[in-house]
């Protein structure tokens, strides 16, 4: 049973992972979007949103120091164990209560608007459980590693190399059986949760809108073409903005 769920089914989440993300790039792109509905409601939006995605971004960040750094490099730069584990303490449990709260949020709004609600496909409702449920687990492991250290071996001696050791091709089996049972739930609901990805709205985090930093500016024009009294003369092309009209000996 270790060999099939922590040497076999990381490769077939990645599979899954990656074949459906490039499954619905080819075949699904106009669906490849977070279905904005701030059409049919902002108040809710304005919180939950920025509580969501900021919260998550330190709870990625986290997630990277903690799974990808090895306990001897931090042990080599002078970070004790202790102060290790109460910062990871301080910024996950804020960062975990905010990604929490933000959701919380997000969901009743989707579920009280009926518009919004409409919108919601069946991926995405399960979607929302496995996520809501991958944050509560996360939440529970962080507290747990700091409340009761002593309850088992410490993720950074288990679950951390185990994660490193699957991008290897060498799954470190041993490592993760003997991590505690609350890490093992969270690492398989989290697996769980990168097999939907690729067919629920959250698709959008693989695409960055980079090209709206070089994008020209947008011109909104009139649709009504009769001059209106004391209006400038239309013409075309850009208006001097804080030029030199020498043309009309303007300042």
């Amino acid at each position: 049973m270790d060999v099939l769920l922590w040497g076999v089914l990381p490769y077939l989440m990645l599979a899954v992972l990656v074949g459906g993300t490039i499954w619905r790039y080819r075949y699904d792109q106009f669906g490849w979007t977070t279905r904005s509905s701030q059409l049919y409601e902002s108040r809710l939006l304005r919180i939950g949103s920025p509580l969501f995605h900021f919260g998550i971004l330190v709870v990625i960040v986290g997630h990277f120091v903690g799974l990808v750094i090895p306990k001897s490099w931090t042990d080599r730069i002078g970070v004790s164990e202790h102060l290790y584990h109460l910062n990871a303490l301080a910024l996950g449990s804020v960062a975990g209560i905010a990604t929490l709260v933000g959701v919380v949020i997000l969901i009743y709004r989707r579920r009280t608007t009926g518009p919004v609600f409409m919108a919601t496909t069946r991926n995405d409702k399960l979607m929302y459980v496995v996520l809501v449920a991958a944050i509560i687990a996360g939440l529970a492991t962080t507290v747990l590693s700091v409340v009761a250290p002593d309850h088992g071996p410490s993720y950074r001696e288990t679950v951390s190399p185990w994660f490193r050791s699957v991008f290897i091709l060498q799954p470190d089996v041993t490592a993760m059986a003997a991590a505690p049972l609350a890490f093992k739930i969270h690492v398989l609901i989290g697996m769980l949760l990168f097999c939907l990805w690729p067919f629920t709205r959250l698709v959008h985090a693989f695409t960055a809108p980079l090209h709206y930093l070089f994008r020209p500016y947008i011109v909104y024009r009139s649709r009504d073409d009769r001059p209106r009294p004391g209006a400038t003369p239309g013409h075309r092309g850009w208006d001097p903005v804080g030029t030199r009209d020498r043309s009309r000996g303007a300042p």
